[in-house]
């Protein structure tokens, strides 16, 4: 029996101890409102289902244009007020298996604590954020903060304004089920900020012709916090995001994004440019995703006369949904991201000094309740020849 097993089984005996089933004595936020099940939205949680997605984009309620619920009289039409304000809890905990040379056991219990909330202000206005109590170890902030404008003048356009990721069009990083991220939407190259996690700014977002058309103009800055004078953003640029997405059939969907953006650093500016496409092949219990993305930047250290640097790579992820009574799943991720020398980043915390990124994961899960959810994942690196295992909980209420 391998070193890695025999360290493996433990763990996997406590999560199993940990896994059996006990009730479940509150649900989120948007669940306890309209008092209703979270499979009405999730499968499994946090995956969206396809009313799921609809109630969000109306603005996280059942109809557009619905009156704020569970709202107090203040005999003032133009006011809404909810009667308490709607809170839910992420708690994601974690037990990893890591054989780099050698075993080593890490207990990430918790992993991350969120803090989320969302309501309707009046029947076209909504907001939704939330905080990391803790994440990976330290206080992790805001992550997503906007208001939500549905339905503008009547017309099918949709704004939010503040906090997001740009990637969130093509798909969203916050609500998959593997412990490994979306590798390609947190690269970076050398010392620009840019990438296709979170950035301040305006989305906007239309159906037009059968197509779903977004916008989004970008600090480009990434969360960098305020300088001395309270900016966030300190030159004259900004960037900007379009993407465009269609059901070609049934089962099948189609997209395409550009982005372009400029940085000034050290007296030099860079421009960054990417293309990329997307798409979502879903036959029965199989949905398969895939993204593509080839990045350019012309000057990612801001040094001048550099010369250009050339970044592509993407992901295809499988999620099976057997269905039924039984609550199980399985989920494979693949990700690979290159770049012409060794100024790529796709690292939480990490240094910009590899060239190749290139990981392999799967595994399965088990919703124990429909808010509350057991996994196993396993991941292999290419590029440093290393093997994880994760056992990982989740719960939400």
């Amino acid at each position: 029996m391998s070193a890695l097993l025999r360290r493996t089984l433990p763990l996997a005996g406590l999560l199993a101890l940990l896994a059996l089933p006990t009730p479940a004595t509150a649900i989120p936020a948007f669940a306890r409102r309209y008092k209703v099940s979270c499979a009405l939205c999730h499968n499994p949680a946090p995956t969206l289902t396809e009313f799921g997605a609809q109630f969000a984009g109306n603005g996280f309620r059942m109809a557009s244009g619905e009156e704020p619920v569970d709202t107090i009289g203040t005999d003032d039409n133009t006011l809404a007020l909810l009667k308490d304000i709607p809170l839910a809890i992420r708690l994601d905990l974690y037990a990893q298996e890591y054989a780099n040379g050698r075993a080593t056991t890490d207990f990430q219990t918790p992993y991350g604590v969120k803090l989320l909330s969302g309501g309707a202000l009046s029947k076209s206005i909504s907001y939704y954020f939330y905080t990391f109590l803790l994440e990976r170890g330290d206080v992790g902030g805001i992550e997503d903060a906007f208001l939500y404008f549905n339905d503008i003048g009547g017309a099918p356009l949709d704004v939010a304004v503040g906090q997001f990721q740009v990637s969130d069009p093509l798909f969203k990083r916050e609500l998959r089920l593997e412990f490994e991220d979306y590798a390609v939407y947190r690269a970076r190259l050398g010392d620009v900020p840019v990438d296709l996690t979170y950035d301040r700014g305006i989305m906007a977002m239309a159906d037009v012709a059968g197509f779903t058309l977004t916008g989004e103009v970008l600090n480009g800055t990434g969360l960098a916090g305020a300088d001395a004078a309270r900016h966030y953003d300190t030159d004259a640029n900004k960037s900007v995001f379009l993407h465009a997405t269609r059901d070609l059939a049934p089962a099948l969907r189609l997209g395409a994004f550009g982005y372009y953006g400029r940085t000034d650093g050290n007296g030099t500016r860079n421009a960054t440019q990417m293309l990329g496409g997307d798409g979502t092949v879903a036959l029965g219990p199989l949905e398969l995703n895939g993204q593509y993305i080839y990045r350019t930047d012309d000057r990612p250290t801001f040094t001048p006369g550099e010369g250009k640097v050339t970044m592509q790579g993407g992901f295809a992820e499988l999620i099976v949904r057997p269905g039924g009574a039984a609550g199980w799943y399985g989920f494979a991720l693949y990700n690979r991201v290159t770049a012409d020398r060794p100024v790529l980043d796709v690292r939480l915390g990490g240094s910009p000094d590899v060239a190749k990124h290139e990981t392999l994961s799967g595994g399965v899960g088990h919703l124990v309740r429909r808010n509350v959810r057991v996994s196993g994942e396993l991941t292999y690196d290419f590029v440093s020849e290393d093997g994880r295992l994760t056992l990982g909980m989740f719960a939400a209420f």
